[in-house]
């Protein structure tokens, strides 16, 4: 006893959509897409501490570090003033060991010098209070006032920062 809208078998029956399911579907593949993003972001916040982390940590082996290169290349000079020392004492030649401290003072210039500190030039310099530091001022023997006639000690400058300021004997006023 059928009438004519209902059907003989259950395949027949039209399957209707609902919204209800699809925006079930929909929320449910929304919250997955969410989730993965909130994985992302705790990834990307994640990786971005560790880098931070490697940074301080590689700053602090460069700050604690960072002369090593420097001090392999001095441990060669100190080994020639060691032999200097025990030289002297095993001999009377004055000049043989003037030249040997000539040459260690060489040695130490190239290590400076390789490793970007130069010394301040004063020859013919007129005094500059920013690499400079006078020490005296004495009559200029036909100098110019104010310019370097003497130095007492150089002054050197690693890159573009003076490191020591040379001293040095400025001309006096006439």
């Amino acid at each position: 006893m059928q009438d004519e809208t209902t059907p003989e078998n259950i395949d027949d029956v039209p399957v209707v959509k609902s919204d209800h399911t699809e925006a079930a579907v929909s929320s449910d593949d929304t919250e997955n897409k969410l989730k993965d993003a909130e994985e992302l972001v705790l990834r990307a916040q994640a990786e971005i501490d560790n880098v931070r982390k490697r940074g301080q940590r590689e700053l602090q082996d460069l700050l604690r570090y960072g002369e090593m290169e420097l001090l392999r290349d001095i441990l060669p000079v100190l080994d020639n003033i060691e032999r200097a020392v025990d030289a002297s004492e095993q001999t009377t030649d004055m000049e043989s060991l003037r030249e040997g401290f000539r040459m260690t003072a060489k040695q130490i210039e190239k290590i400076l010098e390789n490793h970007n500190c130069k010394h301040i030039e004063t020859d013919n310099a007129v005094f500059d209070p920013a690499v400079h530091e006078a020490i005296s001022q004495q009559p200029g023997n036909g100098a110019d006032p104010g310019s370097v006639i003497g130095v007492t000690s150089r002054g050197y400058v690693l890159h573009d920062r003076v490191v020591r300021p040379a001293q040095v004997i400025v001309a006096a006023n006439k």
